[in-house]
């Protein structure tokens, strides 16, 4: 028979036993916790790892991207160029050869001025005002004024310094009154078609 005394001293270690217990379930839940929030932490850590990767791929890939745009553009910018000049070379090639034509067909047509104005030089005084010069002189200043607004205009080298690009010198004469390489006459006037040499001047130089 258990005697009163001997009850509380088991119930005691009953409720040690139980204690015991409740500690170490709180103990074991706590490391569970602990484990769970550790865990947690890790992917967390893991997927701000993964984002940063990927954004890191992503400005790797905005990166990329950018470089090939600059390329293209580069490309692109050679070509305008490269078709501007074309488009230039080519403009400046038909003008030369249309000028190259009108030069040869306005060429042909200065002896026909030249015979106009020896013609219109030989006319006496009293045939000045007979109605059939006064014809060929409005035909002949209508021609000059087409071949001004073609581009052709005289040289008028009388008086200037000789210049081998643009005067043929037949004649030298000694003239005190003139300085030396002048032209002191031009026998046969010279053209200029825009900036080029349409005819030549053929000329008397001085000295």
């Amino acid at each position: 028979m258990i005697s009163l005394k001997e009850k509380p001293e088991k119930g005691s270690e009953g409720m040690k036993e139980q204690e015991k217990k409740f500690q170490e379930k709180e103990e074991k839940d706590a490391e569970t916790s602990a484990e769970n929030i550790e865990e947690k932490e890790a992917d967390k850590k893991d997927s701000e790892e993964k984002a940063e990767d990927k954004k890191d791929d992503l400005e790797d890939q905005i990166k990329a991207k950018d470089a090939e745009i600059a390329d293209w553009k580069d490309k692109y910018q050679r070509l305008m160029a490269e078709f501007e000049n074309a488009r230039k070379r080519m403009s400046k090639e038909s003008t030369q050869r249309y000028d190259m034509g009108a030069m040869g067909v306005l060429e042909k047509l200065l002896p026909v001025i030249d015979n106009f104005e020896r013609g219109l030089e030989s006319v006496s005084e009293e045939e000045k005002d007979s109605a059939f010069v006064q014809g060929i002189q409005q035909i002949y200043k209508q021609l000059i004024s087409v071949m001004e607004d073609l581009g052709v205009t005289p040289m008028d080298a009388e008086g200037k310094e000789f210049d081998a690009n643009l005067h043929n010198a037949v004649m030298h004469v000694e003239d005190e009154e003139l300085g030396e390489n002048i032209v002191a006459e031009e026998l046969q006037k010279g053209y200029m078609y825009k900036e080029s040499v349409l005819r030549h001047s053929m000329v008397k130089v001085a000295n």
